[in-house]
């Protein structure tokens, strides 16, 4: 897996693929290659190891082609070179192809071709796919299309592929299950890729695969089929609304940081709308809201960041509806023994709408009856098209690898789903209410943290050759040390634990000494004196101790702490937001000091398509 860009036009598709690969480049990779077919119908390919700007610099300028393919890989079967890089050919050279996804049964299938005296150059499963399309439509009984179809109801796993054959000088087929691909549409022009960024430069009309269509373009037209049988099916053309504005960084050095900063206007922007007559309004929802206000209990399933979020939106709903809450990692859900039926709320959090666990939780829920909702940044995503009814985050396109908008933006959502569900279940006092959804003194507050950058920094710089932290927080912000650890290691390669702070003393506590930092979230709440407490056992243990609170001129805080960050006073559950946006800052400026790409930290991947 990573990205996937396609062309087929009147244009030179070299610019355009290595555009599309740059817009790409966020998910994370380690080689990268081209295909096109010249004037002369042969393949021309060139890969190379490492960034894209090396594939750029090895391309020949001196010939056009206005059609290709074009990968960017993250290793999973085969190391990191050359040679596995994308677009594999099959043995006979007429056809390439570039894969997202896992060949589960590769193994099998690649017996059987060398069998049939098949030649493999590389250690991958996607060679595999190539040369059994190769393999059927070589020994002459079958055209392109059936060949490609043969071979894709033969593997299981997951696939986004776009394959050329040289036969075919004017085709090119897409095809899907489980790992996206888009398709762009603009006049006689085509452009397919694993999510919209390449395309959104070109054209607002696309076409989002489903799992099992095939998209077969020929000339100067396509068609959407299915992988399973020859039949045609319907263009669902859609138009997108991102700007390509989310996909440059404008005066910031990484799209990260730039994004931490945007929060001051995406987590309003994910609540506008949804406010009226000091009442929630969630559109998404409201066909199934009567199901939803008399759900016995809910399931919230997630991975990584977006699960931290699930914890935060744990002790809202069972705070203010008193539903009880189970929150379980994605991955987790879809094998153990799930008490769910038609009762129970499923709801499946994804940033990207593409997380291939999310889904097969999604569908897991779906077969046992639950009503699953979706929550997602993504109109279109395979999380917004599986789930019944859902939530959009409405946070732009986020292409930090490590994600921070789209965090508090997810926990936005929670926040209005609980209040929601307390004001029809009556849980709530109107008073309350009112006082939850006057939001807007507590957005203007955000910019007052940015302000305190400089500061941040300075502990950054302290810290940064630290060789272990430890997040502590209670309550509501125990997920929130559970996702500032997460974002240290993610782009510092730190190592990072987050602990419910009363937990620290019952093992962590070990690993405290004058060299291992201790990062508090301190809140002036019913937890304020408990959390002294825990402080006050690290200090006496010599441990640097870092505290984030809104407890403005605490003598106590400032004696105990090393450093001490002050957020904006407000509620405690906005509180939650503050200080995990200090936590992305003092995160991005370590690893910033530590001269490492923040953007793309090494072995992540944007969006995990496959498990």
């Amino acid at each position: 897996m990573c990205g996937i860009v396609a062309y087929k036009g009147h244009k030179n598709c070299h610019p355009i693929l290595l555009s599309g690969l740059k817009r790409l480049e966020y998910r994370g990779y380690d080689s990268a290659g081209i295909a096109c077919i010249n004037s002369n119908d042969k393949l021309v390919v060139t890969k190379r190891k490492g960034k894209v700007s090396e594939l750029k610099s090895a391309l020949s300028n001196s010939e056009i082609y206005n059609l290709g393919i074009a990968h960017t890989r993250w290793a999973t079967h085969g190391k990191p070179n050359q040679l596995n890089a994308h677009p594999h050919l099959d043995q006979s050279k007429k056809i390439a192809l570039v894969h997202n996804g896992i060949i589960e049964n590769y193994d099998p299938i690649k017996k059987f071709l060398l069998s049939k005296k098949i030649k493999f150059k590389s250690e991958t499963d996607t060679e595999v796919l190539v040369q059994l399309i190769g393999y059927f439509y070589n020994n002459g009984k079958m055209n392109f299309e059936q060949s490609v179809r043969a071979a894709l109801q033969r593997v299981d796993g997951a696939f986004g592929i776009v394959i050329l054959n040289t036969d075919y000088p004017d085709m090119m087929i897409a095809a899907r299950k489980g790992s996206p691909l888009v398709l762009g549409i603009k006049e006689n022009e085509f452009f397919i890729a694993s999510d919209i960024s390449p395309i959104v430069k070109y054209t607002k009309d696309i076409i989002y695969l489903k799992d099992s269509e095939m998209a077969v373009i020929n000339k100067k037209s396509f068609k959407i089929k299915s992988v399973d049988k020859d039949i045609s099916l319907p263009k669902n053309i859609e138009k997108i609304d991102f700007k390509i504005d989310d996909y440059d960084k404008g005066k910031y050095k990484y799209f990260m940081h730039k994004e931490i900063h945007e929060q001051i206007n995406t987590i309003p922007n994910t609540i506008n709308g949804r406010i009226k007559n000091e009442s929630v309004l969630l559109q998404g929802l409201s066909d199934y809201w009567n199901i939803i206000e008399s759900a016995e209990k809910i399931y919230i399933t997630a991975c990584g960041t977006s699960w931290h979020a699930g914890l935060i939106g744990k002790n809202f709903i069972e705070r203010f509806a008193n539903i009880p809450v189970h929150v379980e990692y994605a991955s987790e859900f879809r094998y153990n023994h799930a008490l769910i039926d038609s009762k129970t709320i499923v709801i499946a959090i994804s940033q990207s709408g593409e997380t291939a666990d999310t889904l097969a939780a999604i569908r897991k829920a779906n077969n046992h009856g639950a009503l699953t909702i979706g929550i997602c940044n993504i109109a279109g995503s395979s999380v917004s098209r599986e789930t019944k009814c859902g939530v959009y985050t409405r946070c732009g396109h986020e292409v930090g690898v490590a994600s921070t908008k789209a965090f508090t933006s997810q926990i936005v959502v929670l926040y209005l789903l609980a209040l929601k569900l307390a004001e029809s279940r009556k849980t709530i006092s109107k008073e309350s209410l009112k006082r939850h959804l006057d939001y807007k003194k507590s957005v203007n507050k955000i910019k007052s943290i940015f302000k305190q950058e400089n500061d941040i920094k300075k502990i950054a710089k302290k810290y940064k050759k630290a060789n272990d932290f430890l997040y502590l927080g209670r309550g509501l912000n125990f997920p929130v040390a559970l996702e500032g650890a997460l974002k240290l290691k993610e782009i510092s390669y730190i190592h990072a634990e987050g602990y419910p702070a009363a937990e620290m003393k019952h093992g962590p506590i070990a690993l405290i000494d004058k060299d291992m930092p201790s990062v508090f979230i301190a809140p002036k709440d019913k937890t304020y004196e408990k959390i002294i407490s825990n402080i006050q056992e690290i200090k006496s243990r010599k441990g640097k101790i870092i505290v984030i609170t809104d407890s403005k001129n605490d003598k106590v805080l400032k004696e105990l702490a090393n450093d001490l960050i002050v957020v904006p006073k407000t509620n405690h559950y906005a509180f939650a937001i503050f200080a995990s946006i200090v936590l992305q800052l003092l995160a991005y400026h370590i690893a910033l000091d530590k001269n490492l790409n923040v953007d793309q930290p090494r072995n992540l991947a944007k969006s995990v398509s496959v498990e």
